[in-house]
């Protein structure tokens, strides 16, 4: 896979776990600053974030498994769950010896990782910044989206994501609102799947609806936990043209965080980063610079 260099300036490392690479950046010197990507997106979601901070601090960014420049193995060679993101980047942290005062960046199914990571090491987190996100569940006010029904369907579904990149392609497609993606862009999100999606899958199929669901107990158990937080500074930059992380969800944050510095951007969508990149990146170095 190759992306340009005037991208994705980064020369990433890469972590064995148990046999398969496990990609990340880590770049910068300083309080550590680890930011987790959702689906389908990979660390280049991040990356003028990166450039704007690691002149302050070290950046960390991991592509989890199946995504960016990570291996990407079939679902019989690594269990695509919550639980094994958790353990993904509980490892790389440990192998970094990061374990204080950690800055988390989260967005997507980067919040329901990292908050997990956060409620096992409640003692190693310094700050929250949220970007349409969730660390609980689906909210009861909120209907589940028929475009991920349609994903999580295993005939037309399946094949729409696996032989033809269809989540990839149509979340860069939709989910910038204020400024669509250069076309240059949107293929650099989406060439990690061009030839293996089966993350983008099953991402999709792990979203916990109903008890018995494998992730549905460890989402119960983080979405319990996440009062213990309410002494950590956060931060919430939001687009409010997410189709998914919607006010429902906005409004399940600002219940479990009422003193959270709430920044809604109308205009934008679910990647809002990438919608209002100045903004939210100059919201965030003025947050990491606060007491």
């Amino acid at each position: 896979m190759k992306i340009p260099k005037h991208l994705y300036p980064f020369e990433g490392q890469y972590l064995n776990l148990n046999g398969l690479r496990y990609h990340y950046l880590d770049e910068g010197t300083g309080e550590p600053v680890v930011m987790v990507h959702g689906n389908p997106t990979w660390s280049f979601y991040y990356r003028e974030l990166v450039k704007a901070l690691k002149g302050s601090y070290r950046t960390i960014v991991p592509d989890h498994v199946g995504c960016g420049f990570s291996d990407k193995p079939d679902d019989e060679h690594y269990h695509y769950t919550l639980a094994r993101r958790v353990d993904d980047l509980e490892s790389l942290l440990r192998h970094l010896k990061i374990n204080e005062n950690i800055t988390l960046i989260l967005h997507d199914w980067g919040g329901m990782i990292g908050m997990a990571y956060a409620v096992r090491h409640p003692e190693s987190i310094g700050r929250i910044v949220l970007l349409n996100t969730a660390a609980f569940h689906k909210p009861d006010t909120k209907p589940f989206p028929w475009l991920l029904w349609l994903s999580r369907d295993l005939g037309l579904g399946a094949l729409l994501i696996k032989r033809f990149n269809a989540f990839s392609r149509v979340a860069a497609r939709i989910c910038c609102r204020r400024k669509p993606m250069p076309k240059e862009v949107r293929k650099a999100y989406c060439a990690p799947y061009e030839e293996n999606s089966i993350a983008t899958l099953m991402f999709v199929k792990d979203i916990p609806l109903r008890p018995g669901d494998e992730a549905y107990d460890l989402v119960t158990e983080v979405q319990e936990k996440l009062s213990m937080f309410r002494h950590v500074p956060v931060l919430i930059c939001w687009g409010d043209k997410d189709f998914v992380f919607d006010k429902h969800f906005l409004k399940k944050w600002t219940d479990i965080f009422p003193q959270v510095q709430v920044n809604r951007f109308a205009d934008c969508g679910h990647y809002v980063l990438e919608d209002a990149t100045e903004e939210i990146t100059g919201l965030i170095q003025e947050f990491l610079k606060k007491e």
